[in-house]
């Protein structure tokens, strides 16, 4: 008995660190079979990134007297104008390797520059958000080609509009603030120009700061740009009429 025992034993030893052996190797088999950007164990978060990409930015505008843009048109947004050239900053060797979060690296984000003739600042654009947006303004576009008439609804702000989805045969995307984590609607306005709607982020920014005394044509989006890393993506400018956040055209 005690040898047929310890027989059981070792076989059921050896059976054991046979299956432990391939378990291993079947997961360092799948392992190999992810895709790359599954597999990357030290993603630079997007907080660090943006240091890095500052430091790279501010040395290269120290030593060159200029910064590593693109360039862009008269027209282009506040928020989208200066995107970073992380090509300039490569061949010259300001930065090494282009941040994980970056767009140009399979990220999700667009690395810009804001208040470049005073005081450059690296701020980041989700581009998720940036082509919901797109999305809903080539809707309404052929839905006006079409129709001559807006797909709007009930008005949110004097000339900006919620859009009417039904209308379009369309579903309204899930727009995610980067600034809050909440829901955020789409806007239309009376040339059916379409806008990100930033209203409660910005009211709860107000309410946080317990600031209520800005200047009329002082531009609210502000706020959630210099307390975050992040910009507003094609969003419309806000002034502070009646104590409350406002939509304006730009």
């Amino acid at each position: 008995m005690n040898i047929r025992n310890t027989l059981k034993a070792l076989i059921g030893t050896r059976l054991w660190a046979g299956l432990v052996v391939s378990i291993v190797a079947m997961l360092a088999l799948t392992g190999c079979m992810y895709p790359k950007d599954q597999l990357k164990q030290n993603q630079v978060a997007p907080k660090e990134a943006v240091r890095n990409v500052q430091a790279a930015i501010d040395q290269f505008k120290q030593e060159t007297g200029m910064l590593p843009i693109k360039n862009s048109t008269a027209d282009t947004p506040k928020y989208e104008k200066f995107l970073i050239d992380f090509s300039k900053l490569g061949r010259t060797g300001y930065l090494t390797d282009i941040p994980s979060a970056a767009f140009e690296n399979g990220g999700t984000f667009s690395f810009l520059v804001i208040d470049e003739e005073t005081e450059p600042r690296v701020k980041l654009l989700d581009i998720v958000a940036s082509q919901n947006i797109n999305d809903i303004q080539a809707w309404v576009t052929a839905y006006i080609q079409s129709n001559s008439v807006l797909p709007k609804g009930e008005q949110t702000y004097p000339g900006f509009y919620q859009i009417n989805y039904k209308e379009m045969n369309k579903t309204a995307p899930t727009i995610r603030s980067v600034f809050s984590g909440q829901t955020l609607q789409a806007l239309v306005d009376e040339n059916g120009v379409v806008y990100t709607d930033y209203g409660i982020d910005v009211m709860q920014f107000i309410q946080k700061s317990g600031e209520s005394d800005y200047a009329s044509d002082y531009d609210l989006r502000e706020l959630l740009v210099d307390a975050s890393d992040f910009v507003p993506v094609k969003s419309p400018v806000y002034h502070l009429v009646n104590n409350e956040p406002q939509a304006a055209k730009q």
